[in-house]
C-alpha cells in the first residue's frame, strides 16, 4: 500500500518492532507479573525433576530399599502436582492477557483509522485495513498469549538446565555448550529469511482481503456485467500469490526446524555415549547419567522449541510493523492544540473568502480558484455546473474533510481552520445522492445523526421524512434490519430514511447532494415535500444537477473548472445566453425525448 500523506515511517521490521507493544502492556502488568511467576516455578519444577530422577534411581532403586524408593517417588509426584498448578496459571493469565491485549490493540487502531482523514482513504485500500486489523491482529494474539510463554519457559528451562548439566559433570556440558552456537547458527541466518517472508505472505494475504471486499460489496455490479469470471481470476491470482509466499515462508522454517532438531539431537547422542563411558567406568551414577541425559534433552527441546516459536516472533513483529504504520498515520486535517469554539447556538452563516484548494492526491490540478459567496441562515443556495466544476469539493471543505490551501471558510465568522473538525461537523447535515443505509434497523439507521435520540424523536423524524407510511409495513417496523446498504428498500425509501436522519440530526446547515435525481416522478414527489420540512430554517446548499430543483432556489451558483462564473435566479440566468443558459437548453430539450422514448 503506498504510504499516505501524513504518514511517519516506523523503523524496518525486526524483532524490536515488539517494543512497540509496551503500552498496550503495560495496563496489564500485574497479570503479565503473575504468569512470569508462574513461568519460573513451572521452570524450575521442570529442573527439579531431573534431580528427583536422580535421587529416585540412585537412592530408591540403588538403595534396595522400598522406604527410600516410596519417599523419592512420592517427592517426583510432589513436583509434578506443582508443576501441574503453576503451567495452569501461566497458561491462563498469559492466554488471557493475550486476548485482552489484543482487544486493546484492535480498539485503538478501529478508533485511530475513524479519526484519519479522507486523503488517507483516498490511496489506502479498505481490504488491506480490515486485514491489519483482522490477521495481523490475530498473529500478534498466537504470539502475546502463547509464542512468547513458550519462548520465556524454554529460555530459562534451557539456561537453567545448563547450569546444571555443569553441577553433573563440567567436561559433558562444555560439549553441551560448544555445540549451541551451532544450534544458533540457523536460527540467526534462516530466521531472518522467515522474517521477511512473513510480512511479504501478510501483504499477500491483504491483497486478497482486499479483492474480497471489493467484489462482495460490489457483488451487484459484479453480476450485471457478468464479471464473475474475470473476478474468479483476479481472485485465483491473489490467492496464488499468496499461497506461493506462504508455502516458501513454511518451506524455509521447517529447514529451520528440521536442522537445529538435527544438531541438538546429535549433540545429545554424542553426550550419551560419552556419559556411558563414565558410567562404565565409574566415574559416573546412573542416577546422574540419568539426570544430565535429562537436562541435555531439555536443552536439544528448548533449543528445538526457541527456533520454532522465534519464527512466529518474527512474524508477529512484521505484523506490529504493520499495525504501527496505521497508527502512527496522522489525520491531515487535525483539531488545533486550541481550538476557537464556535458560538454556543449556530445560527448557520456560512462564507468562502478567495478559497482555493487541490486534492493531496493531484496537487497540480486545481479544484477550486478563488471562490468567495456566503449563504445566510435560512437561505438556500444551488450550486450547478458540469461534473469536475469543484461542487462536491465545496462540500468537502465546508465539512472539514480537508483544509483550502488559501483562503478561508467561515460559519458565523469562525475560521473552521482554527476549529476543531468534531464540532464543525456537528453543525452540518448531509443528505447524500447515493443514501448510505447500514446494516442496522430502521431505528438505529435513523437515530445515527443522533445517538441519543428517544424513539419518539425517530417516529418523529420518520413522519416527517414521509417514511412512516412505508416504515409501518415492514416486517417488524422500526426494529426491521435493512440488509447491507440498505438493500431491502427502494432507492426513496433510503433517500427518505436518509433525510429523517437529517432531520433528527437538526443542525443550522444543511447540504443536499441532488437528492432526488436518480428517482422516479412519484418517489421524487414525497421526497421533494421530505426535503421541503428539512430545509426550512436552515442554511442549505444544494447541489444540482437537474436544473428543474433548483428554480426556486433563493440563488444559484454556476460553476465551472473550480470559478463560480455566475450568480443569480433561474430567469435571471437563462436570459444571460452563458454557461447556465447552455445547460439549460441541453436539458430540457433532451427531456421531451426522453419522455417520447
Amino acid at each position: 500500500m503506498a504510504n499516505p500523506p501524513g504518514f511517519i515511517p516506523p523503523p524496518k521490521g525486526d524483532i524490536a518492532q515488539l517494543a512497540r507493544l509496551a503500552r498496550f502492556l503495560t495496563p496489564h502488568a500485574r497479570r503479565i507479573i503473575g504468569a512470569l511467576a508462574a513461568l519460573v516455578v513451572a521452570s524450575a519444577c521442570v529442573l527439579a525433576l531431573g534431580q528427583g530422577l536422580r535421587v529416585v534411581i540412585d537412592s530408591g532403586f540403588g538403595s534396595g530399599d522400598p522406604a527410600h524408593l516410596n519417599l523419592a517417588l512420592a517427592g517426583f509426584v510432589l513436583i509434578a502436582v506443582v508443576l501441574a498448578v503453576a503451567t495452569w496459571f501461566r497458561f491462563y493469565l498469559m492466554m488471557s492477557t493475550g486476548e485482552r491485549v489484543i482487544a486493546d490493540l484492535r480498539r485503538a487502531v478501529y478508533n485511530h483509522v475513524l479519526s484519519l482523514s479522507p486523503a488517507y482513504f483516498d490511496s489506502a485500500r479498505t481490504g488491506e485495513i480490515v486485514s491489519r486489523l483482522t490477521n495481523d491482529t490475530t498473529q500478534l494474539q498466537q504470539v502475546i498469549g502463547f509464542g512468547i510463554s513458550m519462548f520465556l519457559r524454554n529460555a530459562l528451562m534451557t539456561a537453567g538446565a545448563i547450569v546444571l548439566l555443569f553441577v553433573a559433570s563440567a567436561k559433558l556440558a562444555a560439549l553441551i555448550v560448544l555445540g549451541i552456537p551451532a544450534t544458533l547458527v540457523p536460527i540467526l541466518l534462516i530466521g531472518r529469511r522467515v522474517r521477511r517472508l512473513s510480512r511479504d505472505n501478510q501483504d499477500r494475504v491483504a491483497d486478497v482481503s482486499a479483492h474480497v471486499d471489493e467484489s462482495i460489496h460490489e457483488i451487484r455490479t459484479v453480476q450485471a456485467y457478468v464479471h464473475e469470471q474475470a473476478d474468479r481470476e483476479t481472485f485465483g491470482r491473489a490467492t496464488d500469490a499468496a499461497l506461493d509466499v506462504g508455502v516458501l515462508r513454511v518451506r524455509v522454517k521447517a529447514w529451520l526446524i528440521a536442522l537445529v532438531m538435527l544438531i541438538a539431537f546429535c549433540a545429545v547422542g554424542l553426550i550419551l555415549w560419552i556419559g556411558g563411558q563414565d558410567v562404565l567406568a565409574g566415574r559416573m551414577t546412573k542416577g546422574e547419567l540419568s539426570a544430565f541425559v535429562f537436562y541435555a534433552v531439555l536443552v536439544a527441546t528448548g533449543a528445538a522449541t526457541i527456533s520454532e516459536v522465534w519464527g512466529e516472533i518474527q512474524r508477529a513483529a512484521g505484523a506490529t510493523e504493520r499495525l504501527m504504520e496505521l497508527l502512527e498515520t496522522r489525520p491531515q486535517v487535525a483539531s488545533p492544540a486550541a481550538p476557537l469554539p464556535l458560538p454556543a447556538r449556530v445560527e448557520g452563516y456560512v462564507r468562502f473568502e478567495a478559497v482555493s484548494f487541490a486534492y493531496p492526491g493531484r496537487p497540480d490540478v486545481s479544484a477550486l480558484a478563488s471562490v468567495s459567496f456566503a449563504v445566510s441562515p435560512g437561505e438556500h443556495v444551488a450550486l450547478v455546473g458540469p461534473s469536475g466544476a469543484g461542487k462536491s469539493t465545496l462540500f468537502a471543505l465546508l465539512l472539514r474533510f480537508y483544509d483550502p490551501q488559501s483562503g478561508a471558510i467561515t460559519i458565523d465568522g469562525v475560521n473552521l481552520a482554527h476549529c476543531d473538525p468534531r464540532e464543525v461537523r456537528r453543525q452540518v447535515a448531509l443528505v447524500p445522492q447515493d443514501p448510505v443505509i447500514f446494516a442496522a434497523s430502521v431505528a438505529d439507521n435513523v437515530r445515527y445523526g443522533r445517538p441519543d435520540a428517544s424513539m419518539e424523536q425517530i417516529r418523529a423524524a420518520c413522519a416527517a421524512a414521509y417514511a412512516l407510511e412505508f416504515i409501518e409495513r415492514l416486517p417488524r417496523g422500526m426494529d426491521t434490519d435493512l440488509g447491507e446498504r440498505g438493500v431491502k428498500l427502494s432507492g426513496g425509501q433510503r433517500q427518505r430514511i436518509s433525510i429523517a436522519r437529517g432531520i433528527l440530526a437538526d443542525r443550522p446547515i444543511l447540504l443536499l447532494d441532488e437528492a432526488t435525481s436518480s428517482l422516479d416522478a412519484e418517489s421524487e414527489r414525497v421526497v421533494q415535500m421530505a426535503l421541503a420540512r428539512l430545509m426550512h430554517a436552515r442554511a442549505t446548499l444544494i447541489i444540482a444537477h437537474r436544473l428543474a430543483t433548483v428554480q426556486n432556489a433563493d440563488r444559484i451558483l454556476v460553476m465551472d473548472h473550480g470559478r463560480i462564473v455566475a450568480t443569480g435566479m433561474h430567469a435571471e440566468l437563462v436570459r444571460q445566453e452563458g454557461l447556465y443558459a447552455h445547460l439549460a437548453r441541453l436539458q430540457f430539450l433532451a427531456e421531451p425525448e426522453a419522455a417520447k422514448a
